[in-house]
């Protein structure tokens, strides 16, 4: 008797954006125990920057390499040891008392755990499950479930801190990662299907085609922006409006705020990048960034303003990953999406780092956000023009001959 295949697209689709929701989720929380950390344990804010920087470097160094084994071994396996890694990587943050010990924590091994558990590998599965018709819906669909996650983990994780305090916070958050493990099941693709493909392109052979395209490199510059301004109002933010005078949960809220309005943005932006030309809906993306925030640090600080800024900042947030995976899988096809959608998360993660530690250093050495805030703006525009020039033409590749 033949069983049925029970992993149909809607399957995948429900499952990738389970773990999603997960992953991330738990992962935002991360910038919630800045002020509780730094004050019980005396680190200075570059100390717990340093570490989440770490993080956001290596979960970008790991994503290409992750991703090539997505592709070859399969997303499952490597969501099941990720999801594992980052679980036991949370038990060690609730017991670091010194800089080295949470850097390698929370920076190498949840930053190897994210990056196994992360947009990259389930994108993957999902771009190579649904026609290109609706490949760039379907991948915005599942960053809103991951932005759902932030939007539902954010007080989830502060009600942890304020009733338990931030040690077993994290202990509990371990526990709700290791619910990715039985959703990674659905995430199992036919290998041997796949291997049947006409073109039997290797590896090597998509990484000197990707890396020899002027509009893959300048994909992957504009990404290095999106992450360095995200990763810095993730971790910066919360401790930036206690220095204005608001309370921890005004900043839990503009980051909720952040989690929810990203929900519709992403669906949005990945429903525009469907029917548009794609470059230009990510030109459009970040300067309107830009714009979001030069108009939030021209404004009185106040209640309002946060939970504006966090609405209107979290509709264009995450808008650029289904934008930026559907634009490499419509030029170079979605074999091996997870690895060039990695090497272009690397580029991402750098920014992260970057944003992450020059905010605390900035901080440190100026001692106000000031200098970072406008720094983001300058990059946003930058950002929207590296991508306008973008070719975004499909690849043609020619059938071999049969034998």
């Amino acid at each position: 008797m033949i069983r049925s295949n029970w992993r149909t697209p809607a399957i995948i689709l429900v499952c990738s954006g389970l773990a999603l929701t997960l992953s991330l989720g738990v992962r935002h929380n991360f910038g919630l125990y800045l002020q509780p950390m730094t004050l019980d344990l005396g680190w200075s804010r570059q100390t717990f920057a340093l570490a989440i920087a770490i993080q956001n470097l290596v979960y970008g160094l790991a994503q290409p390499f992750t991703g090539m084994i997505a592709d070859k071994y399969g997303a499952a396996r490597v969501l099941i040891g990720g999801t594992i890694l980052y679980a036991v990587g949370l038990v060690l943050m609730s017991l670091s008392t010194t800089g080295w010990e949470f850097s390698l924590s929370a920076g190498l091994m949840v930053g190897v755990g994210l990056s196994c558990s992360g947009f990259s590998i389930v994108y993957g599965v999902v771009g190579r499950a649904f026609p290109p018709e609706k490949r760039t819906v379907a991948l915005g669909v599942v960053g809103a479930a991951g932005s759902f996650g932030q939007f539902v983990m954010l007080p989830f994780g502060q009600t942890l801190i304020n009733h338990l305090g931030w040690q077993h916070a994290f202990l509990v958050l371990a526990l709700t990662v290791l619910l990715i493990v039985p959703l990674s099941a659905a995430l199992v693709e036919n290998k041997k299907a796949q291997a049947r493909d006409v073109h039997k392109q290797s590896i090597p052979e998509a990484l000197r085609e990707a890396l020899g395209h002027k509009g893959y490199l300048l994909l992957c510059s504009g990404y290095l922006v999106c992450g360095f301004q995200l990763m810095f109002i993730s971790v910066h933010f919360p401790a930036y409006l206690v220095d204005q005078r608001m309370t921890p949960e005004t900043g839990m809220t503009a980051l909720a705020l952040i989690g929810l309005f990203n929900i519709f943005g992403s669906y949005l932006w990945g429903w525009l990048g469907s029917r548009h030309t794609k470059k230009n809906v990510l030109s459009t993306l970040y300067f309107a960034r830009a714009v979001a925030i030069a108009l939030f640090i021209s404004a009185p600080v106040s209640p309002l303003t946060v939970y504006l800024f966090g609405a209107t900042i979290g509709f264009l947030w995450l808008g650029t990953v289904p934008v930026t995976n559907g634009l490499i899988a419509h030029i170079f096809g979605v074999r091996y999406l997870s690895t060039l959608g990695g090497i272009a998360f690397l580029f991402h993660q750098v920014g992260s780092f970057l944003g992450v530690f020059i905010g605390g250093y900035l901080f440190d050495t100026t001692g106000s956000y000031n200098l970072m805030w406008t720094l983001t703006i300058g990059m946003g525009v930058a950002a929207a023009l590296i991508n306008w020039p973008i070719d975004e033409r499909q690849i043609v590749r020619a059938v071999p001959k049969p034998a």
